[in-house]
């Protein structure tokens, strides 16, 4: 039963990560200008768009890790749920196409845009749990492991 535990515990958190690990750094690194181009919308320029998207790529490898190795996961936890945030906000702006009611790209983004806070959310349930007596035992120690993979005794 410990194993059954362990194994849907790290199912849990690869389904939460695989958005990022592998298929969004994958497609960074193999369509890498195609990236940069679309970072572009909300830079403007190349330099700070292959930063940013170097950025990404970092964030969603290295926070992913994180969580399935249970590595400072609650701290990588909240950076990806932050950086959910921040690519809804730059790129999944629903409300920039026009009239939402009339159909079209804007309601599609809205979907993403919520989805991505969705995600935030599952995010920041790894980082400060599942009820309010979790919460401070982040602020006491924000890279500390949750020892994801830890099975206690039965009662």
């Amino acid at each position: 039963m410990a194993s059954l535990s362990v194994a849907i515990a790290f199912g849990v958190r690869l389904l939460l990560v695989l958005l990022f690990l592998p298929f969004s750094a994958l497609d960074k690194i193999l369509n890498f200008k195609g990236a940069v181009g679309q970072a572009r919308e909300a830079v403007h320029a190349t330099g700070p768009a292959t930063v940013l998207i170097l950025i990404g790529l970092g964030v969603e490898i290295g926070m992913s890790l994180c969580i399935l190795t249970g590595f400072a996961d609650r701290a990588a936890a909240f950076v990806l749920a932050g950086y959910c945030g921040v690519t809804a906000l730059l790129w999944k702006q629903f409300w920039a196409p026009g009239d939402f009611w009339a159909g079209g790209q804007g309601r599609a983004l809205f979907w993403d845009f919520l989805k991505n806070f969705a995600l935030a959310g599952g995010f920041l349930l790894i980082t400060f749990g599942t009820g309010a007596g979790t919460v401070e035992s982040f602020f006491a120690d924000p890279l500390a492991s949750s020892h994801p993979y830890a099975v206690q005794a039965g009662p």
